[in-house]
């Protein structure tokens, strides 16, 4: 596999009605300090802006920072929007005050970490990192992620 000659980008979102945005603020910094592309949505952000704004802007992973205790309603809406536009190759992150208990539930609805109070933001660079470099730009095939969402969505049509 070749070496990605592209930065990886990331949408950086607050979904929901909470109105604390610091943390996301702080690892949309990280992120970019490490070298990636980071669009960052802002505050109260519904289900289908976070997903249109990713397809938009063809991210590589969406980073959903959720501390109000909505992220039952909200993962699985965002994760079903994705589908829905044929973009569910996009890595889906959560960070926020999230119980441990829902940790299963939120694998199983497809989100690839996640990442609470305290965890060292070189950790969460380092696997959006290489989840970038695992899906880097259409797999090998020679056309970009955007080129093969919209032959899926023509396909589906």
């Amino acid at each position: 596999m070749s070496e990605r000659t592209t930065p990886i980008r990331v949408l950086v979102a607050k979904p929901g009605l909470d109105g604390h945005d610091r943390g996301a603020k702080v690892i949309a910094r990280a992120l970019r300090d490490a070298g990636m592309e980071v669009i960052y949505t802002g505050l109260r952000q519904t289900p289908e802006m976070i997903v249109n704004a990713a397809v938009q802007e063809d991210v590589d992973c969406i980073g959903l920072s959720i501390l109000s205790g909505a992220h039952r309603a909200i993962v699985p809406r965002v994760m079903a929007l994705l589908k829905e536009r044929g973009a569910d190759d996009i890595v889906v992150v959560l960070g926020g005050t999230i119980p441990e208990q829902d940790s299963e539930f939120l694998k199983e609805q497809g989100v690839a970490a996640i990442f609470g109070p305290g965890t060292p933001l070189e950790k969460t660079v380092e696997f959006i990192r290489a989840q970038g470099s695992v899906r880097d730009q259409g797999s090998g095939t020679g056309t970009s992620k955007s080129d093969q969402r919209s032959a899926f969505r023509k396909s589906r049509e």
